[in-house]
């Protein structure tokens, strides 16, 4: 009996190392998402256009960066430099929704994509379920999605936009599950690389949601 109750315990226990990083991934995140606001805010009342495929370079450039810099302090800098520069480049889109629907889909976005968010996060903390069987599916499957999106960019189809949507939204959401179980069970002790990875997808799923709830896409 005694032996049992150990085993349970450390079934439903985290280590140290998971705990560590998971605090300082949820820290760094909560501190990014509030950067990005900022920085869209910024963009809006500059009346900044929008961006399109412009948007890629300096994110790749700094994607690198990133991932060059993730075991040094310059590698915080960078990871804001990414996400307030995706948050610069939502701004416009922002501002297209809000004079098109006000600020109401803006709101339902937020509240469905944290809804989405710590839903995902919170039942992989409590089950403990590895996803790492996953990895290739969800890696394969983001990288179709972003070429069918770049592709579309210029094809301007709207039933292969909609469907592209749904992948972002499905693949974001896996990946939201696999990353949280890459620091449950190990696989990720760099926070830094974690962020990043969780913020790139709530990005996503949000402006997935905001041109569904806006009525159409920009």
């Amino acid at each position: 009996m005694a032996t049992t109750d150990i085993r349970n315990a450390t079934a439903t226990t985290l280590d140290a190392g998971a705990v560590k990083v998971l605090r300082n991934t949820y820290l760094l995140l909560a501190l990014t998402l509030l950067f990005s606001a900022v920085t869209a805010g910024i963009a809006m009342a500059l009346s900044v256009p929008y961006l399109g495929l412009w948007t890629l370079l300096p994110y790749f450039v700094l994607l690198f960066l990133v991932e060059k810099n993730k075991n040094s302090a310059a590698g915080i800098l960078f990871v804001f430099a990414l996400t307030g520069w995706l948050g610069f480049t939502l701004g416009p889109i922002l501002g297209h929704y809000i004079g098109v629907s006000g600020f109401e889909p803006v709101l339902m976005a937020l509240g469905g994509t944290a809804a989405i968010f710590f839903g995902l996060s919170g039942w992989v903390l409590a089950t403990r379920k590895d996803f790492s069987f996953a990895t290739g599916f969800l890696g394969i499957g983001m990288l179709v999605a972003f070429v069918a999106a770049i592709a579309n960019y210029f094809l301007q189809i709207q039933a292969l936009s909609l469907a592209i949507s749904c992948m972002f939204m499905f693949l974001s959401s896996g990946l939201i599950l696999w990353q949280t179980s890459q620091i449950v069970h190990g696989g990720e002790r760099n926070y830094i690389s974690a962020t990043v990875t969780l913020y790139v997808m709530i990005y996503n799923l949000f402006s997935v949601l905001l041109s569904f709830l806006g009525g159409g896409d920009e």
